[in-house]
């Protein structure tokens, strides 16, 4: 297929991503144009696909992680001023 530079990536191209982003167990950015999606495609059939194993050992040890983390990155609510849209983060003294 051949993408202008400004042209949308189709609904293919990023189920494909997608697809693909599943079995190799890699995230892509997010593309604006159809030959963004196409170097995106390009890039991860060019990567090895993880198998189950792979997958299974890095989610465990990416919830060890975020339960190691825990309230530490909680934010507090003494730590932000002004409400929805308008909040922001209190300086500190």
């Amino acid at each position: 297929m051949t993408h202008t530079k400004n042209s949308r990536p189709s609904a293919r191209q990023l189920a494909y991503l997608k697809a693909l982003a599943q079995r190799t167990g890699q995230t892509f950015a997010y593309p604006r144009t159809g030959q963004q999606a196409s170097a995106e495609i390009a890039r991860l059939k060019a990567t090895r696909p993880s198998s189950q194993t792979e997958r299974m050992i890095e989610t465990k040890q990416t919830r060890a992680a975020v339960q190691q983390i825990g309230d530490d990155a909680a934010i507090r609510p003494h730590e932000i001023e002004g409400h929805g849209s308008s909040a922001t983060w209190k300086e500190r003294a």
